[in-house]
């Protein structure tokens, strides 16, 4: 029997299926390249959560612009990741990386035309319903994406390399670079189900806390972990020589860590007013996880 959050996974790659049509055959080798990482599996813990999040205030509808724009900004910021000029990866979610297969070039066009191609979604959907709340999730997407989201995360991360830093400078790079994105994808679906200020602040408030949570995992994994297990190459931290959270603490207290933030995320879902059991149960989750 399949778990909540495997039936949730399908129906959001079912999504993503239609979120790039075929196009003019002018820009095929871009599409190919764009589909073969958008398409190349994962959690789906973003779209996830935002959907959990929409579901918990109320929402009804669909939200299926927003959903696939969330994964198309993580899935462009995975291809840049991976290029030689950042990470240096060949492998992730357990293929060969984009830039191995297409070249440097195309992928990084392949991940400015996610970016792009993400936006034309959210700003069509707005344009037709004439709905100031679809324009403020898309606005939400914008900012934790941008120069003091996920992109500010990541160039304090590569400042960082090859330097002694305070455990306070790297949780300001987690905030952002990881942190930021996860926030948005809750704060997006409670903004999209019409949930009340105070719904909307306490999900942001657990987004952040998981956000924390999925990093020190991460960290954790990355050193614990096999390649085949977690998709992508491992020690990939240490040979890049960047901080993490066992530059601080053991394995042992990470995942305690984890746990007391864990416990932070789900306590603010009591100012939530309809079912939150399942953003409970993924919270929960996330500290376990072994990919």
């Amino acid at each position: 029997m399949k778990n909540n959050f495997e039936v949730y996974r399908e129906q959001i790659e079912k999504h993503l299926k239609t979120a790039l049509p075929e196009k003019s055959a002018n820009f095929q080798v871009l599409y190919d390249a764009m589909r073969y990482s958008l398409y190349a599996g994962g959690k789906r813990i973003r779209p996830t959560l935002m959907q959990l999040s929409f579901e918990a205030v109320g929402g009804e509808g669909e939200i299926v612009p927003y959903l696939c724009a969330i994964e198309m900004i993580h899935t462009y910021s995975l291809i840049h990741d991976d290029l030689p000029a950042m990470d240096d990866d060949d492998l992730r979610r357990g293929k060969p990386t984009n830039h191995k297969v297409f070249g440097e070039a195309t992928a990084i066009l392949a991940g400015d035309a996610l970016l792009n191609e993400a936006f034309t979604w959210m700003l069509q959907d707005a344009l037709e319903h004439d709905d100031m709340r679809r324009v403020q999730a898309a606005h939400v997407l914008a900012e934790a994406s941008g120069s003091e989201g996920m992109i500010g995360g990541q160039i304090l991360d590569m400042q960082s390399e090859n330097k002694v830093i305070t455990l306070e400078e790297l949780q300001n790079i987690h905030i952002h670079k990881t942190g930021a994105l996860i926030a948005a994808a809750v704060k997006m679906g409670a903004i999209l189900g019409g949930g009340s200020p105070e719904e909307v602040m306490a999900l942001t408030f657990y987004g952040k806390y998981l956000g924390q949570v999925f990093q020190i995992v991460d960290d954790v994994l990355d050193k614990t972990s096999t390649d085949e297990e977690l998709g992508k190459p491992v020690k990939s931290d240490v040979k890049n020589n960047k901080n993490t959270y066992l530059s601080f603490y053991d394995v042992e207290t990470c995942y305690k860590i984890a746990e007391e933030l864990t416990a932070k995320a789900i306590k603010c879902l009591e100012r939530v007013q309809g079912d939150t059991q399942l953003l409970e149960e993924l919270a929960t989750s996330l500290v376990h996880r072994k990919n």
